[in-house]
């Protein structure tokens, strides 16, 4: 009946009704190269919330002002049919916020350098398409989304391309085939913020619901900060903030250990 008392009680006790402490995640399973039509893909679960990336990759001639880089475009859906918090039509405020984040992400980590995937200088490049959809909403999109865009990443398979001479026209050899190059591993970890002071990880839709705010620190292979997404909501103090980065650095050890370990059992022996 009073969902926050109800809550309250057990955060008191440092634990929550799922029966998670309050700095732990939920299970958190990845598998990659799950759809076979994609140049890449990942399905991420934490807990019930289940999303799925894929990267479709285009040629395009590079934009003027960057002839040397290309395009990686993110977009983040967010479908009636993963909560009913969602309606079908346009893209929502907080499906736009997440394409947002994880544009951010994208750009502020240097996850791939776009002159990695420019083909001719001026003439051709790779454009990245990576469509990240929800498919079961139960909070924590954000952690949830930037981890299944790096594991699809990780993923994706390039056939090699060249520019004939001669003709000018873009040859393209799809047996022979090369991942990209990952220059760093981005990873989310988000918190709810309770009563103003009180911190949990990995936030169920519920516990975003009753949190008075909520904060996403991004952290890099270095423990370096990437950005930190912070939507409004209760303030909070630099020894909070140093504790969530703190926390979001041993998440990041934990994410990265997860996905050598998928790679390495899907690699052919």
């Amino acid at each position: 009946v009073e969902p926050l008392e109800y809550y309250r009680r057990f955060l008191k006790e440092n634990c929550r009704p799922d029966g998670r402490e309050l700095g732990e995640f939920r299970a958190t399973t990845v598998n990659i190269g799950s759809i076979t039509t994609a140049d890449g893909s990942a399905l991420v679960k934490l807990g019930n919330t289940t999303v799925i990336c894929g990267v479709k990759a285009e040629l395009a001639a590079p934009a003027v002002d960057s002839a040397n880089k290309g395009y990686i475009v993110p977009n983040v859906e967010l479908p009636s049919l993963c909560s009913t918090r969602f309606r079908s039509g346009p893209p929502g405020e907080e499906a736009q916020a997440a394409s947002q984040f994880i544009a951010d992400v994208i750009e502020n980590s240097q996850i791939i350098a776009k002159e990695d995937l420019c083909i001719a200088s001026g003439k051709l490049a790779w454009v990245l398409y990576c469509d990240i959809i929800c498919l079961d909403y139960d909070g924590n999109i954000l952690d949830a989304s930037a981890f299944a865009l790096l594991a699809a990443l990780k993923n994706v398979q390039l056939p090699s391309v060249t520019i004939n001479e001669e003709t000018g026209l873009s040859e393209v050899n799809l047996k022979q085939k090369n991942p990209l190059v990952i220059r760093q591993h981005p990873v989310a970890t988000s918190f709810a913020i309770f009563d103003d002071t009180l911190l949990i990880v990995d936030p169920t839709a519920e516990e975003e619901d009753l949190a008075t705010g909520t904060v996403t620190v991004v952290t890099d292979d270095e423990g370096r900060l990437c950005s930190v997404h912070k939507p409004g909501g209760s303030p909070l103090t630099g020894a909070k903030l140093q504790d969530c980065i703190t926390r979001a650095i041993t998440r990041h050890k934990e994410v990265k250990k997860l996905i050598d370990k998928v790679i390495k059992s899907i690699k052919p022996k």
